[in-house]
């Protein structure tokens, strides 16, 4: 096999630009059109009444296959057989829209039937620019797995969908919490369909059980009961795990419209984390058996390439790749009214493809929010000069992720190393950096973005150590409540900046994970939100919930372009291993005249001369929001500002 992969050119194989692969559905017919061009024969097989109906079908247009059966044949399961060089395999339909239980067949469906109450009059919530968001990150188990998370739909999309739920001592969980929080985006772990939970209830179920730690997690793991979904296996079709009725190939498809629903009439729109980089399998995936070796990199010696880490990579750069990955999210946004795509493992994508994406995108909807990892997970056999990494975004409408101010901010993600906010001096020009959107700002402040809306700003995110345990590991030496400071300054930097700032669910109550980092598949009890938190480090959430309140009042944190940046923000004078700035708030239609932001993540008083102006504290080491704060530890008197330990700060004037 590897020899015959390495003679074959792909780049001579036809290309099929019609919009009608896969089943489409009508009343009175439905045509299936698959994309297999060196297939000598495709027959349609059709399951009613456990009987299998065979149907040949025709060899069409590019590499295509085409019929037309007559009849309703809405909720009829499907797949394809294939005969290639006398072999024979059947498979599922790389488009299909739906599928039965653990996607072992497609299913002819009627979507209209699929549209809960209200969804043809859906409307987004009012968005301006990237910079006015603020991401939240969250896995659909972890939100409402716990005993204690009020909801009834636990686990499920459904759960996004519950209103007024309470926990411990009566506080917010759910959807509520998203709302009191003020977040603007949910970006939601993978919700396409994957392979490695089994979506069946006996096996599933499994999982609920609150196990101890850290003995039942291999168990866990064994029973196939939890994963983070970067598995895919079809990417038209929602993930049945998180269904009420995974048997049922509607549920799934009309609870996530539901959900989508209940969160923009919330407010709060949503963001797809989509892994078309690589699949959960190869040689068997349902890609390789329609076209074999098509829809993947290989190596020189004919073997798979793998720079995802997991086996193998998709070559985007080949148009019928490239067409299914363009396919996809179009459905995605016009079926399902999504808002945004996180891409993981960008780098493995092509820079050509990048760019078809973000016009076909924007074209559809200029406010869909485009960005990911510039990263691979393994040497690609993608050309380093193709590989979309950090810097190749630059003047596009995409972001990335940027690790530079995170490592900055906090040390590397799961070692002891310190950042800037957690003990490591002579940190100043990197925090700078992420302060003006990684943009050039001079010759000494620069970095990779044309604008600041190319740029995420975080600390943590799923993968590696949550923001808690990650100062758990680098700063031991300290007690709980230093530690607290640092959390907080970490996030007030981010929060305070220009770019988009992005935060891992739960960070506002002191997420935990027991110092696990990589808990792709720990189960619920490494992975569940623990409510419990919120009750006991309220301050916390308040604080988080103020600077998300200030950012969200005040444009002049959200500059989206570099020019603003450049003439409404400018450094001033400050000790050793601090960062101080003053934003113009006036010409940005802020109505705040000068904004000046602190931090100071050293353990003493530092004392700063602010410029000129009748200055009143908004932020500080203990409190946080768009409301003047009269007295705390910090002292202010003829711009002499003192600011208190591991603290930062914000304070305004008036014109």
């Amino acid at each position: 096999m590897l020899a015959d992969i390495r003679l074959i050119d792909y780049e001579n194989y036809p290309v099929y630009e019609g919009n009608d692969l896969g089943a489409n559905y009508g009343y009175k017919g439905t045509g299936f059109r698959l994309w297999s061009p060196t297939a000598d024969k495709v027959v349609l097989q059709l399951y009613k009444n456990d009987l299998i109906e065979d149907y040949d079908m025709k060899k069409d247009i590019n590499g295509t296959w085409y019929i037309y059966i007559d009849g309703n044949l809405d909720n009829v399961s499907y797949t394809y057989k294939i005969i290639r060089n006398k072999n024979i395999v059947v498979t599922v339909d790389p488009y299909a829209k739906a599928l039965t239980v653990n996607g072992t067949t497609g299913v002819v469906i009627d979507l209209s039937k699929t549209n809960p109450e209200g969804w043809d009059n859906d409307i987004k919530p009012p968005f301006d620019k990237p910079t006015d968001a603020v991401i939240y990150e969250m896995h659909v188990r972890d939100f409402s797995a716990s005993p204690d998370s009020g909801i009834k739909n636990k686990r499920k999309y459904l759960a996004f969908t519950e209103i007024n739920t309470t926990g411990p001592d009566g506080i917010k969980t759910g959807l509520s919490h998203l709302t009191e929080l003020g977040i603007t985006h949910i970006h939601l772990l993978p919700i396409q369909d994957f392979e490695s939970v089994n979506e069946l209830e006996e096996n599933y179920d499994w999982g609920y059980i609150p196990h101890h730690i850290p003995k039942d997690i291999p168990a866990c793991t064994l029973a196939g009961a939890y994963n983070w979904g970067y598995d895919p296996y079809h990417y038209f079709v929602p993930e049945g795990s998180y269904s009420t009725d995974p048997t049922n190939p509607a549920a799934r498809i009309k609870e996530v419209k539901e959900m989508v629903l209940a969160l923009h009439k919330a407010g709060i729109r949503i963001i797809m984390d989509v892994v078309y980089n690589h699949t959960f399998i190869t040689e068997k995936s349902i890609f390789d058996m329609v076209e074999p070796g098509y829809f993947y990199r290989h190596n020189p010696d004919g073997s798979y390439s793998n720079g995802s880490g997991c086996g193998n990579e998709t070559a985007s750069e080949r148009p019928m790749v490239r067409k299914l990955i363009l396919d996809s999210l179009k459905y995605w946004i016009t079926e399902y009214h999504i808002d945004g795509f996180r891409f993981d493992l960008m780098a493995l994508h092509d820079i050509d493809t990048i760019k078809e994406i973000e016009k076909m995108v924007h074209d559809i909807d200029p406010s869909i929010l485009i960005y990911g990892e510039p990263w691979a997970g393994g040497q690609s056999a993608l050309s380093p000069d193709k590989q979309f990494v950090k810097g190749r975004q630059y003047g596009l409408s995409v972001a990335v992720y940027n690790d530079n101010i995170r490592n900055a901010i906090k040390g590397f993600p799961d070692d002891d190393s310190k950042g800037f906010a957690t003990g490591k001096m002579g940190l100043e020009n990197e925090i700078k950096r992420g302060v003006v959107g990684s943009i050039k700002y001079n010759d000494v402040i620069r970095d990779f973005a044309l604008n600041p809306s190319e740029s995420i700003n975080y600390v943590s995110c799923h993968d590696n150590l949550t923001l808690w345990d990650k100062i758990a590991r680098s700063n031991p030496e300290d007690n709980e409540k230093t530690r607290i400071q640092m959390d907080k300054l970490c996030n007030m930097i981010i929060l305070t900046s220009q770019g988009i700032p992005f935060i891992q669910g739960g960070e506002e109550m002191l997420r935990t994970k027991q110092g696990i980092n990589n808990t792709y598949n720990s189960g619920d009890t490494i992975n569940q939100i623990d409510w419990s938190r919120k009750a006991k480090y309220k301050d916390v959430f308040e604080y988080y919930k103020g600077l998300i309140n200030l950012r969200r009042h005040h444009p002049a944190f959200r500059m989206n372009d570099a020019e603003n940046v450049k003439k409404n923000l400018y450094f001033i004078e400050s000790p050793a291993n601090t960062v101080a700035f003053v934003l113009s708030g006036k010409p940005l239609g802020d109505n705040w005249c000068n904004i000046a932001v602190v931090y100071n993540p050293n353990k003493n008083n530092i004392n700063i001369k602010l410029p000129h102006s009748d200055w009143m504290v908004v932020v500080d080491d203990m409190h946080s929001g768009i409301e003047t704060i009269d007295k705390g530890n910090w002292k202010i008197e003829n711009d002499n500002l003192t600011v208190p330990p591991i603290c930062g700060m914000v304070l305004y004037s008036l014109c």
